[in-house]
């Protein structure tokens, strides 16, 4: 399978022509019956050999990363406390900055070890291979090293008698955007479409932190739903700059679409999950009928807003929450031994039929909103090829 950014590569290269591009496209259209642009793209393996080449780069990761820890250990002795009970404060607050010290300097070789390592091999199996799913991985790898990285150095250098809470929002607030940096310098040399999507995390990561460093984590009397409420206006935030990188490729023939997915992906959960736990989903008991129709309610206006943009990520994100939900409602009403059938009939169904009919669904759906809005949205099928050609 050949992604819409190889055949770009493709007429760009004078090995296909334009019209032979379009010419290509227009046949798949036809032979699937649908538009390009409600495929929603995403390559991951091109061949087993993704797989094989992916296994390689974990262990390669991994190995780098226990080397990185055990040259930490080695350049920092354990500190030792002989008795806890019978240490004074100062003595307590010197070992508890020489573990801090280690700790910092295990995480730190480690980060880099790791980062650097998936820097070298992203050189050969992204820049040069372009092998999907290493990359990911690669990507990850990286920006995950630079955060541990950063974070380690940050925790060598902290003394143990400070407020802990704040400066270690301040902390995890540093390193994420130490992290942002790293995945801006990625963005630029190897262009991977997930890289945007963790950039915004680690920028995520480090508003949250700053807020609740500037706040104090003690001042909270629910730190829990303060969190979510931050996570969801990060989500939000996300959401909209998703939009933006789609508004720029309604065709979603370029790189722009796959940067607009892996953006997707990371807002759904930050938005689906902090309105579920506020109707009591993830809170581990009952959730109430007014609760359970309120997730399928919910999940009805996702669904709306998936076929209006074109994007099944908010789907997906919230499909644990409606099991839990449907689960609930079955059990209720008598059905308790088939509770779970029941669900993953309805589920499984209800999903199914999207998928068969998205395109005509989503076509009636955005041919009632207002204009202006309907150019800004991906590009909808006004309808289908009459005749298909039997295989």
């Amino acid at each position: 399978m050949y992604s819409q950014e190889e055949i770009n590569s493709a007429v760009a290269a004078g090995a296909l022509s334009q019209d032979a591009a379009e010419a290509l496209r227009a046949h798949v259209v036809t032979m699937r019956e649908r538009p390009v642009t409600d495929e929603e793209h995403f390559r991951l393996v091109n061949s087993f050999n993704d797989i094989f080449v992916a296994i390689g780069v974990i262990i390669m990761l991994l190995a780098a990363g226990a080397i990185g820890q055990a040259i930490g250990s080695g350049l920092v002795a354990p500190a030792v406390l002989p008795n806890w009970d019978t240490a004074g404060e100062a003595e307590r607050q010197a070992w508890e900055s020489a573990s801090m010290l280690r700790n910092g300097v295990q995480m730190a070789l480690a980060g880099v070890a790791v980062a650097v390592t998936a820097w070298m091999l992203a050189e050969f199996f992204t820049r040069k291979r372009r092998m999907a799913l290493p990359s990911i991985l690669l990507l990850m790898a990286f920006v995950g090293g630079v955060f541990a990285a950063s974070f380690g150095v940050s925790l060598g250098l902290m003394s143990a008698d400070g407020e802990m809470g704040r400066v270690g929002a301040v902390l995890v607030a540093v390193s994420g955007l130490v992290a942002a940096a790293g995945a801006w310098f990625h963005w630029q040399r190897f262009m991977v479409p997930i890289t945007v999507a963790a950039g915004a995390a680690a920028v995520a990561v480090t508003l949250i932190a700053l807020v609740f460093a500037a706040i104090g984590p003690d001042r909270f009397d629910d730190g829990a739903n303060v969190l979510m409420i931050l996570i969801f206006a990060a989500g939000l935030a996300i959401f909209a700059w998703a939009m933006r990188w789609d508004m720029s490729d309604r065709e979603r023939n370029t790189r722009r679409a796959d940067v607009a997915f892996w953006l997707h992906l990371l807002a759904a959960p930050m938005i689906a999950h902090p309105i579920f736990h506020t109707l009591g989903v993830t809170d581990g008991g009952s959730i109430g009928i007014g609760g359970a129709f309120g997730v399928l309610v919910v999940y009805v206006l996702f669904g709306l807003v998936a076929l209006a943009i074109d994007r099944r990520a908010l789907l997906v994100s919230a499909l644990a929450y409606v099991l839990a939900a449907l689960t609930f409602l079955f059990d209720e009403f008598g059905a308790v031994e088939l509770n779970f059938a029941l669900t993953a009939l309805v589920i499984g169904s209800a999903l199914l039929s999207l998928s068969a009919f998205w395109s005509p669904m989503r076509s009636r759906l955005v041919r009632n909103l207002p204009a202006g809005v309907q150019e800004r949205l991906p590009v909808a099928a006004v309808s289908f090829p009459a005749e298909t050609v039997a295989t």
